[in-house]
């Protein structure tokens, strides 16, 4: 059996460039730290909230009935319940979201795939009132990523 060498070499060659293409990406999956994968989410929830997208921001939590949101005295449970929520309080009419910011982060991992997060928010409104309050949230990780699985949030007032 005679081997065609330009062949075989271009095909060794194709093996090596994917096995580095996944390799370099499971690696970077696995340097990624819980607490930087964590920012990201309410990063990107920041950024909705201020772009008005209620829905984009929703995608930080789990989407299931079993969620849970504690605030001003009141159990929420489910995804779609915390939606309506939000909905009311933020975006009903004669209602403002407001400019969000989270500071004063502190992300405690809980084993390989939970994490507890302590913070503060803020929103600025067009008023120049700046309504905020403290939180504590919940995370697991998931297939398709870092997810609240519990919220919960207090107000200064």
């Amino acid at each position: 059996m005679r081997i065609n060498r330009p062949v075989l070499l271009t095909a060794i060659g194709l093996v090596m460039a994917v096995a580095t293409v996944l390799t370099s990406g499971a690696i970077a999956r696995k340097t990624a730290s819980p607490e930087s994968e964590i920012r990201a989410v309410l990063d990107a929830q920041a950024a909705a909230w201020n772009a008005g997208k209620l829905e984009d921001f929703m995608k930080g939590y789990w989407r299931s009935p079993e969620l849970t949101f504690f605030s001003g005295g009141r159990k929420l449970s489910g995804w779609d319940a915390t939606l309506e929520r939000y909905r009311k309080t933020y975006q009903a009419e004669g209602r403002e979201m407001g400019r969000l910011a989270f500071s004063d982060l502190d992300i405690t991992p809980l084993g390989r795939d939970g994490a507890v997060v302590r913070g503060r928010w803020e929103l600025t409104m067009s008023d120049g009132k700046k309504p905020g309050g403290l939180y504590t949230l919940v995370f697991r990780r998931f297939g398709d990523g870092w997810k609240i699985i519990h919220d919960h949030t207090s107000s200064n007032q």
